[in-house]
């Protein structure tokens, strides 16, 4: 069986994180989704919140695992027993960042294997923060949440004031 992590803040979850996600079906036996607990980072939702919205949109697919953690994403392969991880890309930007995350990783788990999904055309602007900064400025931002769990983010930022 092949298993391989995928993880962010997903802060809150988008139709990006969705469409890699489902590009990790297609290829893994198991997704394991490691929702990041920074400490560091003042996230909108709370790691509970962001979890549960991720458990709704894949409610009923039996091999996505969505798993909160905290520390280095190389700790979390290690406890899944998986040297796959999967890193989305919308740009050059996010590959430069990624690739240079990739080799301070490999020096921690020698095995490392990183895999990275390009983002589908339509959705090479799409990130969390622009769903955070799209409700702050009362801008449309409801194709950029996946239509399943849309009610909730916006329920939850209603909540927050946000």
């Amino acid at each position: 069986m092949k298993k391989c992590v995928f993880a962010g803040t997903f802060d809150p979850p988008t139709t990006g994180h969705k469409n890699v996600i489902d590009t990790c079906l297609e290829i893994f036996d198991e997704v394991v989704v490691g929702v990041g607990i920074n400490t560091a980072k003042t996230p909108m939702f709370s790691a509970d919140e962001r979890k549960a919205l991720l458990e709704k949109l894949y409610g009923g697919e039996k091999r996505v695992r969505v798993v909160l953690f905290v520390g280095a994403a190389v700790d979390l392969l290690e406890s899944e027993n998986t040297r796959f991880y999967v890193r989305g890309l919308r740009n050059t930007v996010d590959f430069e960042y990624e690739t240079a995350d990739h080799f301070a990783s490999k020096k921690l788990k020698k095995d490392l294997v990183t895999l990275y999904v390009p983002a589908e055309q339509e959705s090479l602007h799409i990130s969390s923060s622009l769903v955070r900064n799209s409700r702050k400025f009362k801008k449309d931002f409801l194709s950029y949440v996946p239509e399943k769990i849309l009610s909730d983010v916006i329920r939850l930022m209603e909540e927050k004031n946000v």
